[in-house]
C-alpha cells in the first residue's frame, strides 16, 4: 500500500470516528499530532487526536467530510488532504455543550508525514473559531 493509499485509509477512518483501535494499524507507536488551534492545544499525538474525532460525533452526528484535494510529496514523505466537513450539533457529548441544531461547514488540512511506510506524524490545519461560532459553541 502507498503512503497516499494509507492516508486515504487512515483519513476515512478517523473522520468516521473509528478511532485509535482501527487507525493505529497505520501509525507508528507515539505518532504525534499538532495544530495551532486552542480547541486541539492539548492534544499531542494521533492516538489522542484520533479519541477527540471519535468523540465529536456525539455532539455532532451526521458529520459527513468531502476531500477536495490530496497530493503526495514523496521526496519528503508526506500526504496533503484538503477536505471540508459539515454537521450539526443536534446529539449530546460528554464535555460538549447542549445541542444548537447549529450546522457547521469547515474547510480543513491534514498534513502526514511517514516514516517507512506508516505515519510519524500529523499536523492539522484548522480554524476552530470560526467552527464554534457556526455550531453556536462560541
Amino acid at each position: 500500500m502507498s503512503i497516499y493509499e494509507t492516508t486515504l485509509a487512515f483519513f476515512d477512518a478517523c473522520e468516521t470516528g473509528k478511532g485509535w483501535s482501527v487507525c493505529q494499524q497505520w501509525c507508528h507507536d507515539g505518532a504525534t499530532f499538532s495544530c495551532q488551534a486552542d480547541a486541539l492545544a492539548t492534544i499531542t499525538t494521533v492516538e489522542g487526536y484520533t479519541g477527540w474525532t471519535a468523540w465529536l460525533l456525539g455532539p455532532i452526528p451526521d458529520l459527513t467530510y468531502e476531500i477536495h484535494a490530496a497530493a503526495t510529496d514523496v521526496a519528503r514523505s508526506t500526504v496533503v488532504v484538503q477536505s471540508v466537513v459539515s454537521g450539526s450539533n443536534t446529539g449530546e457529548g460528554e464535555g460538549a455543550p447542549p445541542p444548537t441544531g447549529q450546522k457547521a461547514v469547515v474547510d480543513y488540512v491534514y498534513a502526514i508525514k511517514f516514516d517507512g511506510d506508516k505515519i510519524s506524524h500529523m499536523t492539522k490545519i484548522w480554524n476552530d473559531g470560526h467552527t464554534l461560532k457556526q455550531l453556536g459553541w462560541a
